[in-house]
């Protein structure tokens, strides 16, 4: 971390078809080996078929999907005297929507499936719809912001 200034927030382009800075994060996020023309590939034909699936447009319910899985407290390890909590705190907007592009494409890579525009495809409409792992990792999440709020008073 710079001591001298504050680093400038750098604004991701957005993609060549739906014009969207939120799919151009996705894309950085899927993409392995600066192989980024597989990774629009994959994303786009996952976009084509939950239009397909659910005749709405893919854009908006990608976009309710990511919100279903941002998590809006997560846990931090403080030490005091000797010992370490686990602190609950509040997330920021950006951060929050990286950790749940990363819990997205996490359970997108762990799911058994034939390719990984089908097993993208299913995550969002699973966590569209408030199910699946992604979701299920942020609610796993919050549990254990809400066990550990005690120990506030302590700190």
């Amino acid at each position: 971390m710079s001591r001298r200034r504050t680093v400038k927030k750098r604004i991701p382009v957005p993609d060549p078809i739906y014009k969207h800075a939120l799919i151009e994060t996705i894309v950085r996020h899927l993409m392995k080996d600066g192989k980024k023309f597989l990774a629009y590939r994959i994303i786009y034909e996952s976009m084509r078929k939950i239009a397909e699936i659910t005749k709405q447009k893919p854009l908006t319910i990608l976009e309710q999907a990511i919100r279903n899985i941002t998590p809006l407290m997560e846990i931090k390890a403080r030490r005091k005297r000797g010992y370490t909590y686990q602190l609950p705190i509040e997330v920021a907007k950006s951060r929050g929507t990286n950790l749940a592009i990363r819990w997205l494409l996490a359970a997108c890579r762990k799911r058994i499936g034939t390719s990984t525009s089908n097993k993208l495809t299913q995550e969002i409409l699973d966590a569209y719809k408030n199910s699946g792992n992604a979701v299920r990792k942020k609610e796993e999440i919050h549990k254990m912001a809400e066990a550990n709020k005690v120990f506030l008073k302590k700190i």
